[in-house]
């Protein structure tokens, strides 16, 4: 019987390859059960049973442990802890990209962050224009955030009618700009700081660093910290998802094993001569078990994580998230509401505008490079996709609006979202066909 040919050592290609092949897949299958599951928010806001459905995300959960108390509604709970995971796996996408990705090449990277900064602070100041001096003006960051999962869902629906370089723009974008939305709910939403738990939380911090230079691997142990640290940001007064930022930053990239290591490890467990010797306290049982560690820590800390939690983000955190966040009723009044209006053009106009116009002069400036295959039409197609706002915007504006408005708000982010993501995927098929109508003629 012949034996299977070996495979080839891979490469250190492979490294940026292979996750970003597995962060596209499940981002596409994720972005279609969100879209699934923002549909049933809306259709059963807008039934008979939609007093019932929106008040059962009131619903308020306690926990008493001696004198303190924690209470939140169960849609506070997926959005302020549930979330936290989110923004956790949004930090080590940003980390790997920085480290191992493309934006760890500082020109490349300059026109992602770039066109991300301009993606951000055109449409704040359209919204800004619009509503200065009414009811809603300080809902300016609910417009300046990108909706990873969906805007990456809709280029995978063009599969490869579309060059990677795109997807890598895109993907940095989409993660620049979500931790840039972070920044903001940190710095615009957040009153009557609480400095001494501000200063615990430090400690936290500085503890899980200890931790990680005193050689201990267990992620069951890492969580239970982050949890604490998580409650103290919340005390401290402070939005508690950026506790996930500041975690996912810290994760390390390094490997402990290295492949060679590994190599030697297996050589070692295979030398062993076959038999019903596995068990017990045995040398060759022992080999086995560091055989069974050495190739759980042969990935960093920051590949397992992300393999772990990205299933479980894309599959079941966010689609909760559109459940509990995307009911909106409508009525005809709404479509007219100035808010509705202000957050459709921040996302139609201001949005796309600011990444084409940045991106742009990151060029022309020569502060950015951009791939040759990546053309000012697929440039204009990608920040209109920049325009799906939804999952972030949803967010911030549950931060920024007082209930009375806050349905007006989403209406407009659901808005936008659509016509964005349907003329974006437009332009980018037009793109592609005027590229293979130039190569055949």
């Amino acid at each position: 019987m012949p034996l299977t040919p070996p495979k080839l050592p891979k490469e250190h290609i492979d490294w940026i390859t292979k996750p970003l092949q597995r962060f596209f897949r499940i981002e596409a299958g994720g972005a279609v059960i969100l879209l699934f599951f923002t549909i049933i928010a809306l259709v059963l806001s807008n039934s008979p049973w939609a007093k019932q459905f929106l008040s059962f995300w009131e619903i308020p959960l306690s926990i008493h442990v001696g004198v303190i108390e924690f209470t939140r509604t169960l849609r506070d709970l997926i959005n302020d802890g549930a979330m936290t995971l989110f923004f956790f796996l949004i930090s080590l996408e940003l980390k790997r990209e920085l480290v191992l990705g493309e934006l760890r090449k500082p020109k490349m990277a300059a026109l992602s962050l770039i066109a991300a900064l301009g993606g951000m602070l055109v449409p704040a100041l359209f919204y800004w224009i619009f509503m200065s001096g009414h009811p809603g003006q300080h809902g300016w960051g609910t417009v300046m955030a990108t909706d990873t999962a969906f805007a990456i869902g809709c280029l995978a629906l063009l599969g490869k009618r579309i060059p990677k370089s795109l997807r890598i723009f895109m993907l940095s974008l989409a993660v620049a700009d979500d931790i840039g939305a972070i920044m903001v709910i940190g710095i615009g939403y957040t009153h009557g700081i609480n400095w001494m738990y501000l200063g615990f939380s430090i400690v936290g911090f500085i503890f899980v660093r200890i931790m990680g230079n005193q050689g201990i691997r267990s992620l069951v142990a890492y969580f239970f910290v982050g949890i604490v640290i998580w409650f103290i940001i919340d005390a401290a007064g402070i939005h508690a998802t950026i506790t996930g930022v500041i975690l996912g930053l810290m994760t390390p990239t390094e490997k402990w094993v290295s492949d060679t290591l590994l190599h030697t490890i297996f050589d070692h467990v295979v030398s062993y001569a076959p038999g019903d010797h596995w068990s017990g306290d045995t040398k060759d049982r022992k080999a086995l078990l560091t055989a069974q560690a050495a190739a759980r820590e042969v990935l960093s800390p920051l590949e397992r994580l992300e393999i772990i939690l990205h299933p479980w983000v894309s599959y079941i955190i966010l689609p909760i998230f559109a459940l509990a966040n995307a009911g909106v009723m409508i009525t005809a009044t709404e479509f007219s509401s100035r808010i509705t209006v202000a957050i459709f053009l921040g996302f139609v106009l201001g949005k796309p505008l600011g990444v084409f116009s940045f991106s742009w002069l990151a060029i022309r400036t020569r502060i950015a490079t951009k791939p040759t295959d990546l053309s000012w039409l697929l440039v204009a197609g990608g920040s209109l996709l920049a325009g799906i706002g939804f999952t972030m915007a949803l967010f911030i504006a549950d931060l920024s609006f007082t209930p009375n408005l806050l349905n007006n708000a989403k209406l407009g982010i659901l808005l936008a979202s659509i016509f964005c993501g349907t003329t974006g995927i437009l332009l980018l098929l037009i793109s592609k066909n005027r590229v293979l109508s130039q190569k055949n003629f």
